[in-house]
Order: structure tokens, then C-alpha cells, then sequence
């Protein structure tokens, strides 16, 4: 005579394993498409009942003969999903949808703190605007102002970025502070 499997046991241990828990909860997930098909994909998706969010910003553009103000997407070639991972064929099934964002062959989830706290910033009228991503340790140049052609190292950032300049000839560095808007990558 042989035992049936205890179906409770069965059920615990499939909430133990990190991929099908993954796959039973609701996070977000950035999605990569195509180059400017991010608004398309997004009215797509909330057609099918997707939970998405694109965000956008204001930006006013000039031509010789007029000015217009357009919505432009904040981070060009993603929209973010909030889904179980067993519902990502929904997704990848959308038109221009190219893959999700993944670290080790599995889609990465994004820290929900960090999507809601933007999506809410945006709607209460927080302005942004993209800005080139720079980590402590980057190489940068000073764009304007009196260090405006100078490049250096970041080594903090807070209310202003703490930039180390060298001169490589005398073996000598100094510690400036400039505005973040006055920074770029090399």
C-alpha cells in the first residue's frame, strides 16, 4: 500500500521556492520595447487590463515658426508592469514589447517603493525631467558655470555633487561642489 502525497506539504514547499513564490505575487517590472512605441504599448496594455504606468514629462520644444509643449516620456524604451510573473505572456504578447528587464534568465522585479513613489510624485505635479544616470566613482564634466570644461571624479552626491579634480602632473586633487544640473558624463 502506497501514500498518497500530503497535498499541504506540497503546497509549503512550493511557497518555499523563491521562483514560484516570484510567480504568485504582484511586483513591478520594467518592460523593454521598442524605440518610441512606449505610448502605443502602454494604451495597449491598459486595453488588455494590464496594471501599467508610463511616466511622462512636460517639455516645451521651438521651431522656427512656433512653439509647442509635448508629453515625452521619462525613460525612453521602458513601461513598467505591475503583474504576477505567471501573467507575463500578456505582456509579451503586446506588439513592440521586445523583453522584460532580467538578471539571470528571470525577470527582474523593481522595488515597488520606488515606482510608487514616482508615480505619486507625478501626479501631485513634482516636475522631472531625465537627467544621464551617474554613480559615485563616475568620470564627469562640469558643463557650466565658473568649472565649466573641468572633469573629475563623483565621489558624493546629495544636495550637490562633490567632485574630485586632479592635476595627474603634480600627483594633486581638490574637492568641488557644483549643482547636479551642472554635470554630465564623460
Amino acid at each position: 500500500m502506497t501514500e498518497s502525497p500530503d497535498p499541504v506539504a506540497a503546497t509549503e514547499s512550493l511557497q518555499l521556492d523563491p521562483q514560484s513564490t516570484a510567480l504568485q505575487q504582484s511586483h513591478w517590472y520594467a518592460a523593454h520595447v521598442r524605440s518610441r512605441h512606449e505610448k502605443q504599448v502602454a494604451r495597449q496594455l491598459e486595453e488588455r487590463r494590464v496594471d501599467c504606468f508610463l511616466p511622462v514629462y512636460r517639455s516645451v520644444r521651438r521651431w522656427k515658426d512656433r512653439r509647442k509643449e509635448l508629453d515625452l516620456v521619462l525613460f525612453p524604451g521602458y513601461v513598467f508592469v505591475h503583474l504576477d510573473l505567471k501573467d507575463r505572456l500578456r505582456v509579451l504578447q503586446v506588439p513592440s514589447v521586445v523583453r522584460f528587464v532580467s538578471f539571470n534568465g528571470y525577470p527582474a522585479p523593481l522595488p515597488d517603493s520606488d515606482i510608487e513613489a514616482l508615480s505619486n510624485g507625478l501626479a501631485k505635479g513634482v516636475r522631472a525631467e531625465p537627467h544621464p544616470y551617474l554613480k559615485v566613482g563616475n568620470r564627469v564634466r562640469v558643463k557650466y558655470g565658473p568649472m565649466a570644461g573641468t572633469q573629475g571624479i563623483l565621489v558624493r552626491r546629495k544636495d550637490k555633487f562633490r567632485i574630485v579634480l586632479s592635476i595627474d602632473l603634480i600627483m594633486r586633487s581638490v574637492a568641488v561642489e557644483v549643482d547636479e544640473a551642472d554635470v554630465e558624463p564623460c
